[in-house]
């Protein structure tokens, strides 16, 4: 299973596996436990090569190995889809405007509510 390089530069969508035969001649050390990779297939991802069992969220340590595994790539981490929706997901929704706030986004948080910056106002005077 090859976890496409060109797919995890772009942090905003799951990386889906495929797989990739390693030529005999080629050596290749796991990222993580820095032993070689003797398995007929390599798994990479972040441009790095893995084991099957040592390709794990960074967050919870579930196995993202498994063949038709999805897993995202955001900020040098690797993540399963239920903790990158959880740390990268929506913030919520603006108290002003009511539209949703992408977590990349910054915020202003008052007494409970979550604004857009651009939203954040005072609300007798309308001031910035």
């Amino acid at each position: 299973m090859d976890m496409k390089a060109e797919g995890s530069r772009n942090s905003a969508l799951p990386v889906d596996g495929g797989s990739i035969t390693r030529p005999l001649t080629e050596s290749a050390n796991c990222a993580a436990c820095q032993k070689p990779i003797r398995e007929r297939y390599l798994l990479k991802a972040l441009d790095q090569f893995w084991h099957e069992d040592c390709l794990k969220c960074a967050c919870c340590d579930c196995r993202l190995g498994e063949v038709g595994s999805t897993l995202f790539t955001k900020a040098n981490l690797i993540l399963c889809k239920r903790d990158y929706l959880r740390l990268f997901g929506t913030t919520g929704l603006c108290s002003a405007c009511n539209k949703t706030i992408p977590a990349f986004e910054m915020v202003m948080r008052a007494r409970g509510n979550v604004y857009h910056l651009e939203c954040f106002a005072c609300q007798q005077c309308n001031h910035r």
